[in-house]
């Protein structure tokens, strides 16, 4: 085979790697250039360093921008799962993963788990979040919600299903729900800033972790109402609206203010303090501090001051442990 024509069967079968791996939310830049290579005999014993993140599909863009540069500097393979922010836990706290991306501080129960397993771990918050509810762009009536609003809709054994039982004047037209599941950070917080209680809500609303399937939801149905992290209501507002919050639109600035409460909330990642032993791990969580705020900007979202970054930097160079929340999972500024 000429050199033109093996650069090319290297690029396509780059290109279809890639597509794969996108597909499954596995960012492994490193790992995608060893496996067209490995008949050259290119693969080093580094390639085979892995560490494994799960949890948080609203931290999942940040983590995956982090990997993604990264990847351009080592060649440690960094794979990056989504199945929420309790589901991440599940894992991190069983040893299966080392790193669990979290948009609410863990539970106690979780916090036990970790403890009848030996899991000793380090909390970093890494950016600040606005929890972003969305309508279709035709939708021309719902422009602001008040939070006393958000609670008749989304509360345990609620019958609100059309618009017009919202607020009069509101049009005559099905109201369909799409949230968070359970499992989610985003569930948890919501539901304890709206409904004044963690994890209680109405049930009968169209629920996923991926929080693209919500995105699709709404932007396919007039009638539509949902919310999710900022950052995918960022990569998609030519097919959503943010709605107004007590008349406060959800932005950086009035996130940094203080002005879009009760729905902000900080971000973070969970390090086994175990695995942060391994030098390869350190250097990944090292270079995510070093480069948080800069990438949660890139995705849409709200970079911590520099005072609370310089704080979690010392906090895992003490590989300090536990939770600064005392297991009291979301907890809500109003």
């Amino acid at each position: 085979m000429g050199f033109v024509n093996f650069q090319g069967e290297i690029f396509k079968k780059m290109r279809t790697i890639e597509r794969q791996a996108k597909s499954n939310k596995i960012w492994n830049f490193a790992a995608l250039a060893a496996t067209v290579l490995s008949g050259a005999g290119a693969v080093s014993s580094a390639q085979a360093q892995t560490i494994k993140v799960d949890g948080s599909s609203t931290v999942f863009p940040i983590t995956e921008a982090v990997a993604e540069e990264y990847g351009k500097k080592s060649p440690v393979r960094v794979t990056v799962g989504v199945s929420g922010t309790g589901g991440g836990f599940k894992k991190f706290v069983a040893g299966e993963t080392v790193i669990s991306n979290a948009s609410r501080p863990i539970k106690a129960t979780e916090a036990a788990k970790a403890r009848e397993n030996g899991i000793e771990y380090i909390e970093l918050p890494i950016a600040i979040d606005a929890i972003t509810v969305v309508v279709n762009p035709k939708n021309t009536w719902a422009k602001s919600l008040t939070l006393d609003e958000l609670k008749k809709i989304w509360s345990p054994g609620s019958k609100i299903n059309n618009w017009s039982q919202v607020r009069k004047g509101f049009p005559n037209r099905p109201l369909k729900l799409y949230g968070p599941g359970t499992d989610s950070g985003t569930f948890d917080y919501f539901t304890e800033a709206v409904n004044g209680k963690e994890d209680v809500s109405r049930s009968d609303y169209t629920a996923s972790e991926d929080d693209n399937v919500l995105v699709r939801g709404v932007s396919q149905d007039v009638g539509a109402l949902g919310y999710f992290g900022y950052s995918y209501y960022a990569e998609n507002t030519r097919s959503l609206r943010a709605v107004a919050i007590n008349g406060v639109l959800p932005s950086a600035s009035t996130v940094a203010s203080g002005k879009y409460r009760p729905l902000s909330r900080p971000l973070f990642i969970y390090v086994s303090k175990k695995a942060a032993s391994q030098s390869y791990v350190a250097n990944f969580v090292n270079y995510y501090l070093a480069n948080a705020g800069k990438l949660a900007r890139q995705v849409g979202y709200v970079a911590l001051p520099a005072n609370q970054i310089k704080a979690a930097q010392q906090r895992f160079a003490a590989r300090k442990t536990g939770s600064i929340y005392g297991g009291q999972g979301a907890v809500v500024k109003r």
